[in-house]
């Protein structure tokens, strides 16, 4: 199944880093929004997005909120998220798993990581 990844975040550089790195690791399908309102209305119209990468820090919605709003939407509940962030705590870490992310990198990441992040979820979902 080929992914289409909404790749979120408020950093221009940040997403450029992501797509580059899936592209790196074979990925050529991308959709991009600068904050989880903005890609709300992209999951909500574009429904050939079956892959969300966020940010957790953000403005007016941040990654986290939008884990909690596309979990709790029955049409989008079970896309698979990726959370790549630069909060490392355990405590932020368990706060979004308990949101219901699939997996959690930490920034700077390797396209490896990224690739092995990607894989784990995919064969879990299968």
């Amino acid at each position: 199944m080929a992914l289409k990844f909404l790749i979120v975040d408020d950093s221009v550089t940040m997403r450029r880093i992501v797509i580059n790195s899936l592209k790196t690791i074979g990925h050529e399908s991308f959709v991009e929004a600068a904050d989880g309102r903005e890609a709300m209305q992209k999951l909500t119209v574009d429904e050939s997005i079956n892959f969300v990468i966020t940010d957790w820090n953000m403005p007016e919605v941040s990654g986290l909120e939008l884990v909690k709003a596309v979990r709790s939407n029955p049409k989008l509940e079970s896309i698979p998220i990726l959370m790549v962030t630069t909060r490392g705590m355990k405590e932020d870490i368990v706060e979004a798993l308990q949101a219901k992310v699939n997996n959690y990198i930490v920034k700077p990441f390797t396209p490896q990581i990224l690739r092995e992040k990607i894989e784990a979820i995919v064969i879990t979902a299968a």
